[in-house]
């Protein structure tokens, strides 16, 4: 895990910065539908599975941008910015109806994500411990898929105030709308280091990388 010190002085968000973590502590939120028909098709004829495909491309998209790895050490009230950050996936295990969290590394070469990340599906399903450990995993970001529904909205509370920087990401089941597969998608951040359009910017981003990874980009595992 590394990371860099933000500059507050230099830093471009940095009076907006203030005003979300002292004035108005507060969180923002948005859920929308994106087209997956590409990325369904690919995964049936390719033999690999959506939901790490997804994962992949979602973990991609964060990676893309600084605004979405940064970080908060309050013991030094340092605003921080991680080389990387990685997906903590959830587990659901049907006999006890609860879930395990996973914390998988991203990699950017594909065929490495894809062969960890099923590693850690696996062993997750042979478990029915909690383990959470999030001091130990500070550059990890929720990234839950709610397979059992096609929601239209979603929203995640935290305590007022709580500086907590890492997105949270959730997705259900995709849905067809006219011929096309439809998957809702609901991001989360903190409003000191995001604003609408970063927020909605993830959707753009997932779009963006999603085709660029049927159109062939990724290599397959």
């Amino acid at each position: 895990m590394n990371y860099r010190v933000i500059d507050m002085d230099k830093y471009y968000r940095k009076d907006v910065f203030r005003h979300f973590s002292e004035d108005c502590k507060c969180s923002i939120s948005m859920t929308a539908r994106i087209d997956v028909t590409e990325l369904v098709r690919y995964s049936k004829q390719t033999g690999t599975k959506f939901y790490i495909n997804f994962l992949y491309i979602l973990s991609k998209a964060l990676n893309s941008r600084d605004d979405y790895k940064m970080g908060y050490v309050w013991q030094k009230n340092e605003l921080i910015c991680y080389d990387s950050i990685n997906p903590t996936q959830y587990i659901f295990h049907d006999d006890t109806e609860t879930c395990t969290p996973v914390y998988t590394t991203y990699y950017a070469d594909y065929s490495e994500f894809y062969k960890n990340a099923s590693d850690d599906v696996a062993r997750a399903k042979e478990t029915r411990e909690y383990g959470l450990d999030t001091a130990n995993h500070p550059n990890w970001f929720d990234a839950s898929y709610i397979s059992w529904l096609s929601y239209d909205s979603l929203n995640i509370e935290l305590p007022d105030g709580h500086l907590f920087f890492a997105p949270i990401v959730n997705w259900g089941k995709y849905r067809d709308e006219s011929g096309r597969l439809m998957v809702p998608v609901s991001v989360r951040l903190n409003h000191a280091i995001a604003d609408g359009f970063l927020v909605a910017n993830v959707f753009c981003l997932l779009e963006k990388e999603m085709d660029a990874f049927c159109k062939g980009t990724a290599v397959t595992k």
